[in-house]
């Protein structure tokens, strides 16, 4: 049976998250063969999948061509330096596979630069779709050469400028990869919250160098009636002053408890966080990060058209603007709206239009059966 090969980025674990969930959901028999510059990112896996570790594209080693550091990228590549040993390694470990397992068709979660590779190689490939301003040849191209894409949110999150043909092509999977969030009470009783303590959540996620120390303080002072939390990394500020109702966890293993338990949060908008939050159904001040391609304030941008979030551009940096974000926060709330985005089925659905490609693309050649719609 022709396998399946993945390409997981290891920045962030929102890639290996819905690798795994893809894992489990795709047919036992079919070998599924993991491309990644981490092995230790992963939620458990399937027998039929394993992990090949390759050099990483994005992080030099010392061993680079200096000299050709300055030659001009052209607008089909994104990150493609010369000279570098650990691409040539990763790639070539890649192609050969494609030689040797003639597979049914390799996922790319993500980089543009290996789905062309796959093209390249005669592998069709399906892309998964971020958002972010991805109007350039590059992604173009790669979008246009994939037999299908996959994109991990729902149909309602959709960027307004995504073209017909890339829509028509497209399989969204709204919650892909994230487990069920908790209950509210029952997430309050095992951390301790009684029922009428008000609660707001900072989540700091890992993707970027997270949020400020000093603004947070601010909204804690401007709510002083409510208990602030935070998880994850905080960037310290030597001129924050903190008020006693603030408590700093850095990194928790009971994000999701935290997160049900809340009575509003305020995260930036990755996938996993984005989710998690849509599927408590809490109410939420979205502030995007930086990202390559303005990821996440497109992501934020869909979200508030969608009246899922307030988003801001950044942490309101005074008293009366938390409060103000605070109140459009709770008047815009609508929890059904927000978990009605989240599919608790994502990944075998995901697993079936995977199957179905391959089904059309090969016939009875390698394919195994579909799983029931």
């Amino acid at each position: 049976m022709k396998p399946i090969g993945y390409f997981v980025h290891h920045q962030g674990r929102g890639h290996a998250e819905r690798c795994a969930a893809l894992a489990h959901a795709l047919p036992a028999m079919r070998p599924l063969v993991i491309f990644c510059a981490r092995d230790d990112i992963f939620p458990p896996l399937p027998p039929q999948a394993r992990i090949v570790t390759i050099p990483s594209l994005f992080q030099a080693t010392g061993a680079e061509a200096q000299g050709l550091a300055d030659l001009d990228t052209p607008d089909t590549l994104h990150c493609a330096p010369v000279g570098w040993p650990g691409i040539r390694e990763a790639m070539g470990i890649i192609a050969q596979w494609f030689r040797e397992a003639d597979p049914a068709l390799m996922i790319c979660d993500v980089s543009a630069e290996i789905a062309q590779l796959a093209r390249i190689c005669s592998v069709p490939h399906v892309k998964v779709v971020q958002h972010g301003d991805r109007s350039d040849p590059g992604h173009v191209a790669t979008y246009r050469g994939a037999l299908g894409l996959l994109a991990p949110c729902h149909a309602a999150l959709a960027q307004p400028d995504w073209p017909d043909w890339m829509i028509a092509k497209t399989h969204f999977a709204g919650g892909l990869g994230i487990a069920p969030m908790p209950a509210r009470d029952a997430a309050r009783a095992r951390l301790g919250i009684q029922a009428d303590e008000r609660i707001a959540l900072v989540v700091s996620g890992g993707g970027g160098s997270g949020f400020a120390q000093a603004p947070i303080g601010v909204g804690a002072r401007a709510l002083s009636d409510w208990s602030w939390h935070s998880i994850g990394h905080v960037e310290r500020d030597w001129h924050a002053t903190e008020p006693g109702n603030l408590t700093h966890h850095g990194w928790v293993d009971d994000a999701p408890d935290r997160i049900a338990s809340a009575d509003l949060v305020i995260a930036s908008t990755g996938n996993t966080t984005c989710h998690q939050v849509l599927a408590a159904g809490v109410p939420w001040i979205a502030v995007p990060e930086w990202r390559y391609f303005d990821e996440q304030h497109e992501k934020a941008r869909a979200l508030a058209e969608a009246g899922l979030a307030h988003v801001t551009p950044h942490l309101p940096s005074s008293a009366h603007a938390w409060r103000g974000a605070v109140e459009a926060a709770q008047a815009g709330h609508d929890a059904g709206r927000m978990r009605s985005l989240v599919d608790a089925d994502a990944a075998r659905a995901a697993a079936s239009w995977i199957e179905g490609l391959i089904h059309r693309a090969w016939g009875a050649a390698a394919p195994f059966a579909l799983v029931a719609e």
